[in-house]
């Protein structure tokens, strides 16, 4: 049994350093090819935060863990907002961007509720290839519109605040070309050779992470009696979590609180379009008929993310508050179920 722990334990500790690594190394590289900011930010960086996720759900896949599979992506949803943001938004009130608060948030409830009609459409119980491939295309769309977005928001002038203020709707979107801005500015020190050893040994960690995390949740829950639903929604979902987490916290102790809810609600919808998208693209993704419960639950947490900044536009400290404690039923629940 604590072979097991271990062996997740070093699973989560090689996908976080493996993200990291792959990420400096890449953004790095292509700042090295004279690949703009922005499209580094929204490609590299962005997609950086969601390897865990994809990673741990296409080897689950693969190993026939479809309770991980699903569990990995809606528990980490799930998740992303109730804790992180609820955390955050207990340290500082956490300002949301315009954007955000009539697009990003509604169109990640939206494509939840399109998971749920394809995982409850009355036949296969299962995101299909063809869903991968229309949870793709919107990815794509997804993609288009915060390169619009963003593009919309690049200063004219040196004076970048007065631009963001003339144009809020684009702040958001400039946020993910931001996040990873010391490292890409560091990228011209950093040889050509450095950067792929480090995308080398990054994705070698991102794989082995992978691997390690699925077969010791997998083995912990047969253990200890536990369902592979239980482990995926709160275990591995805790641990492909953690970049999120360490983003969003570190943000909001430093005063750049604005950041949490754009990197959350971006990770969520790159979750669900992204992962589940490529994953069933390799392999039909089973799901079991408990998880109806749970993408149900994701959209309510979606919900009342978005019913908790409308009034203010920020989320506050009572709100967060409600959030952590709605996380704790829902782990009750996981518990009992």
């Amino acid at each position: 049994m604590l072979l097991q722990i271990g062996i997740l334990l070093i699973g989560f500790l090689f996908l976080v350093k493996g993200a990291d690594w792959f990420v400096e190394g890449a953004s790095s590289l292509a700042r090295k090819f004279g690949i703009p900011q922005l499209i580094i930010g929204l490609t590299i960086v962005a997609m950086g935060t969601s390897m865990p996720e994809a990673a741990v759900s296409i080897t689950a896949a693969l190993h026939g863990n479809a309770g991980i599979t699903i569990g990995n992506i809606v528990g980490s949803n799930i998740l992303n907002i109730l804790i992180i943001l609820g955390l955050t938004a207990v340290i500082t009130n956490v300002a949301i961007e315009k954007s955000t608060l009539y697009y990003e948030i509604p169109f990640m409830i939206g494509i939840t509720i399109v998971l749920l009609a394809f995982v409850n459409n009355g036949g296969s119980a299962s995101v299909t290839f063809v869903e991968g491939v229309i949870f793709l295309v919107l990815f794509a769309l997804y993609l288009g519109y915060l390169f619009v977005m963003a593009r919309k928001g690049e200063p004219q002038d040196p004076s970048l605040d007065s631009n963001l203020n003339q144009n809020p709707l684009s702040k958001d979107a400039v946020v993910i070309s931001d996040i990873n801005e010391e490292v890409n500015e560091e990228a011209k020190e950093i040889s050509i050779w450095k950067c792929l050893i480090l995308i080398l040994i990054g994705g070698i960690l991102v794989v082995k992470g992978s691997d390690f995390a699925v077969s010791g949740a997998t083995e912990i829950a047969r253990y200890v009696g536990m369902s592979e639903r239980f482990i995926g929604l709160t275990i591995v979902a805790f641990g492909t979590s953690l970049p999120e987490l360490v983003t969003s916290v570190t943000a909001a102790r430093r005063g750049n609180a604005g950041i949490a809810i754009g990197n959350i609600v971006g990770s969520n919808i790159f979750n669900i379009l992204f992962v589940i998208g490529l994953t069933a693209l390799i392999c039909p993704v089973p799901v079991e008929s408990k998880f109806v419960v749970d993408i149900v639950i994701a959209i309510v947490t979606g919900a009342i993310l978005w019913l908790g900044t409308f009034k203010n536009r920020e989320l506050r400290k009572p709100c967060g508050i409600v959030m952590l404690l709605c996380y704790v039923v829902y782990f009750i629940y996981l518990s009992v179920a």
